[in-house]
């Protein structure tokens, strides 16, 4: 062999083990921002659960702050409080922590884009995917603004909660697309008439989620919970009294604060009905994508599917549990949690049964 085809192929494998260096970074990378972004939407389901969504009334400081130490050092937030809501610290600091988290993300997701940018040729990263997520992130800062200066409207509340799991479900996406360099690529084959018709069901699955979990941020920002008190019933009752025009209004900013909830008690009873009602719909489209991906002979689909059903298993229980139980704190917050689990779950078994590029 001349020397010249020798220093070529060397040439090559330094580039090819440059990439694989890369590529592993940037999965340690995105890896990292799955799992902030995860515990900033579980987090912000605490404070928004635990009455603290308007603890800073200000953004994107807390009382003029940066912390709220040094607000509660400031005589004069202590003496007259803007906006008239006294400090209380324990709510302020939940409140800045989910904001610190949050901003933590945005620079991950920053560096994502930097680093796939940077390293474009190489495609370690898909460009697209990134940018999506920088403009999500953008757009998350002007909803959690819009949170709080609009003091907690149902509609920018449920806006906020559904962007924030629209970035995990890309970020879970990303995770899962980056080229693994140390194995071999799967061949693209032809789809058999059954992996059509789960890929197409996993999709069905996917979008009825997405609407039972807007349902379900509907619930939590109108304080619609604990309007059924009990289960399978509703106020002892299959199909209970309720006012579902006004229940579904769209209301924007008036210049009062929604913190506790703004509608009656026949409202909010037709808003956790309905969720109810999407929870039974969607579980019965989860289970047939389940079954659907189950009978095919691919390994990683029949995980995938495994996957899913344990957290639709999982959210079940903590759903009942929590209305059973006089929906506890740390309850109510599981089942935000575990909502989140389950669309990853979803999400990972629609990429599972995606066909090889």
């Amino acid at each position: 062999m001349t020397a010249p085809r020798v220093d070529a192929l060397r040439t090559i494998a330094a580039g090819r083990r440059s990439v694989a260096t890369v590529s592993t970074l940037v999965r340690a990378l995105a890896i990292a921002a799955l799992i902030l972004c995860l515990s900033v939407v579980v987090l912000g389901a605490y404070v928004r659960l635990s009455s603290a969504g308007l603890g800073c009334p200000d953004w994107p400081g807390c009382y003029g702050h940066l912390t709220p130490a040094g607000a509660a050092a400031d005589t004069q937030v202590l003496s007259s409080p803007p906006a008239g809501r006294p400090l209380e610290v324990g709510k302020a600091w939940r409140e800045m922590v989910h904001r610190y988290a949050a901003g933590t993300l945005g620079l991950l997701i920053v560096s994502l884009v930097f680093v796939g940018t940077l390293r474009r040729r190489e495609r370690v990263l898909p460009l697209r995917c990134v940018w999506s997520l920088l403009a999500m992130v953008a757009a998350q800062a002007l909803l959690g603004m819009l949170t709080v200066t609009w003091q907690l409207t149902p509609l920018v509340v449920t806006l906020h909660l559904l962007l924030g799991l629209a970035t995990l479900s890309l970020l879970l996406w990303l995770v899962l697309s980056i080229p693994d360099c140390t194995q071999e690529p799967r061949r693209p084959s032809r789809e058999s008439r059954g992996a059509l018709r789960a890929r197409l069901l996993a999709l069905c699955a996917l979008i009825a989620l997405g609407v039972q979990i807007a349902l379900g941020g509907w619930t939590s920002s109108n304080y619609a919970a604990a309007a059924c008190p009990d289960f399978p019933t509703c106020q002892g009752q299959w199909w209970p009294v309720g006012d579902f025009r006004a229940a579904f209004a769209v209301r924007g900013a008036s210049g009062r604060s929604y913190e506790g909830g703004a509608l009656n008690t026949q409202a909010r009873t037709a808003i956790q009905f309905t969720h109810r009602l999407g929870a039974f719909v969607t579980t019965l489209v989860l289970l047939s994508a389940v079954l659907s991906a189950w009978r095919l002979r691919k390994q990683f689909a029949r995980r995938a599917a495994s996957l899913v059903l344990a957290a639709l298993a999982l959210q079940l229980i903590i759903g009942a549990s929590m209305v059973l139980r006089g929906f506890p704190l740390w309850l109510a917050t599981a089942h935000s949690a575990g909502a989140a689990i389950l669309l990853m779950a979803t999400v990972g078994l629609n990429r599972a049964l995606r066909p090889p590029a």
